[in-house]
């Protein structure tokens, strides 16, 4: 089984050298000693959540740390295409599944999106809370999946907001059950930014639709049926990661 990665804020730059000690402490310390109950000689990785890690072998347990032997550097290098999904909110836990699941897929950011059609309705105290819930949420499930680089979860956007990020990506791809065009047949760039708008469960509206389209998104479907809001977006971002590592691929 892969080593368990924790993350810490604490790593320095440039990173410790091998064969000297890290304590990872704190609450993620804590999940290690009591939830975990990582014990000497297992390895572990300690990443700082931004592509780089180290991994070695744990030479103490505390009552709320683990201490680890550095034994190697580990590096995420960085990819020419940044894949940004644009999330709709949803009730309920469809919108932190969604995002649980990109995650895995190794998006490398998520942006919330109010749509019009969405029920939940970010405000105040409440928008606070949920975006704090999303962040913890990639966090760990960036861990889960041992991703060394956490994705960013920005500011929710507001469509008038979304068509100016549109504007500026290099390719961005709506997700639609009646689009004409499959995103299997969309050319990829080389590098750069790639967005993918994934609607409430609602759908996106007619106006949404022509004001996205008008900024430069391009309608695509991912399946041949009609996705929930949880799960059209992990397809859509499979599918690109799928053709990316094929052999002649775009």
């Amino acid at each position: 089984m892969t080593d368990p990665l924790f993350l810490s804020d604490d790593l320095t730059d440039p990173l410790p050298t091998v064969g000297t000690h890290v304590m990872l402490a704190g609450d993620e310390g804590r999940h290690a000693a009591v939830v975990r109950r990582i014990r000497p000689r297992e390895m572990i990785m300690i990443g700082d959540g931004r592509g780089r890690a180290v991994r070695g072998m744990v030479v103490e347990v505390g009552p709320s740390s683990v201490v680890v032997e550095v034994a190697q550097y580990l590096a995420r290098p960085a990819e020419p295409r940044r894949f940004v999904a644009v999330q709709a909110l949803a009730k309920g836990d469809r919108s932190e599944l969604a995002v649980e699941m990109m995650t895995e897929m190794g998006v490398t950011e998520i942006v919330p999106w109010q749509a019009s059609r969405s029920i939940v309705r970010w405000s105040e105290e409440r928008g606070v809370r949920s975006l704090n819930r999303w962040r913890a949420t990639v966090r760990e499930a960036a861990k889960q999946s041992r991703r060394l680089n956490v994705p960013q979860v920005s500011e929710p956007v507001t469509t008038r907001l979304l068509s100016q990020r549109v504007a500026g990506a290099d390719l961005t791809l709506m997700l639609h059950e009646e689009a004409e065009h499959s995103i299997i047949e969309v050319d990829l760039p080389k590098a750069g930014t790639v967005l993918i708008i994934i609607g409430p469960e609602g759908g996106i509206s007619a106006d949404e639709r022509d004001e996205l389209t008008r900024a430069g998104a391009q309608p695509v479907s991912v399946s041949d049926g009609v996705l929930r809001t949880s799960t059209a977006g992990v397809v859509a971002l499979a599918g690109l990661k799928l053709r990316r590592g094929r052999a002649g691929a775009p």
